[in-house]
């Protein structure tokens, strides 16, 4: 079957172009959906400071690294490819929807009649939860998550600064802020978050060379210091991730409880 057969008609006989979630940095964990639009893209633009070697090697595309290129010029290949009627891979690390700068590349598309699908990834936050070995969830501990970052070169609302989120007590995921260590732990704490708050340092997730720390409020800024982390890190905040079993068990398999499955027994 030829290509003409096969591609997707968009009413100009042109593929959508497809931003990818890469993944944290494991090349395992890109989604089996995203491997096989690799396999099949003529064109991938991949973030070349993050994405793993591993995801760009072999293909049969023309790959472009967007380390060194900005906004225009990224389009400028994209819209080119695509008007040529190639198939297009935007691949982006974690999930693109995370810190992704998607919107301002959908703006562009859209403004040209592009038609374009997302198709997500494992978020670093995720794979942080997994390299620890924990859930950040928990009965009567938390059962909110919040993904976020300490302001910098790229400003928070307002209302989202850390100190304000912090009154929450909830679990948080810190993104892109590692390098500012000292300054998210004293917003943390004048958030109200206890001094013995349990935190976690994960460097390069799931990569071979991945780091972990574990601390508290009181002594993670040091060991960050003292490990050279500066950036690539999620920091992890919460009670969640305190060792040992969990305070109160989940009613979901708890033998008493019913739901829409199973009838709960009767304890004696």
């Amino acid at each position: 079957m030829n290509g003409a057969a096969t591609m997707k008609e968009t009413g100009s006989g042109r593929h959508d172009v497809h931003f990818v979630g890469a993944g944290p940095g494991d090349p395992e964990l890109i989604t089996v959906k995203g491997q096989r639009l690799l396999r099949e893209a003529d064109v991938v633009i991949y973030t070349g400071s993050l994405v793993p070697e591993a995801l760009i090697t072999g293909l049969q595309a023309e790959v472009h690294n967007s380390a060194g290129l900005n906004l225009d010029q990224v389009f400028a290949i994209i819209l080119q490819s695509w008007q040529a009627g190639k198939k297009v891979v935007r691949l982006h690390t974690g999930d693109p929807s995370i810190y992704g700068a998607i919107n301002e590349q959908i703006a562009l598309l859209n403004d040209n009649a592009i038609p374009f699908r997302v198709i997500p990834g494992v978020s670093s936050g995720l794979a942080t939860a997994a390299a620890l070995r924990t859930e950040l969830t928990l009965p009567e501990v938390s059962q909110t998550v919040i993904f976020t970052r300490r302001g910098g070169r790229t400003p928070v609302p307002e209302k989202e600064e850390l100190a304000l989120l912090a009154t929450h007590q909830a679990t948080m995921m810190i993104f892109l802020s590692v390098g500012m260590i000292q300054e998210v732990v004293a917003e943390l704490l004048a958030g109200g978050y206890p001094p013995d708050t349990p935190v976690a340092i994960v460097e390069k997730v799931s990569w071979p060379d991945e780091t972990q720390l574990r601390g508290t409020l009181t002594t993670i800024a040091d060991q960050v210091k003292n490990a050279g982390i500066t950036k690539t890190a999620i920091i992890a905040v919460g009670k969640v991730l305190a060792e040992g079993p969990p305070p109160v068990l989940s009613k979901l398999y708890d033998e008493a409880f019913t739901h829409g499955y199973r009838k709960g027994s009767r304890r004696p």
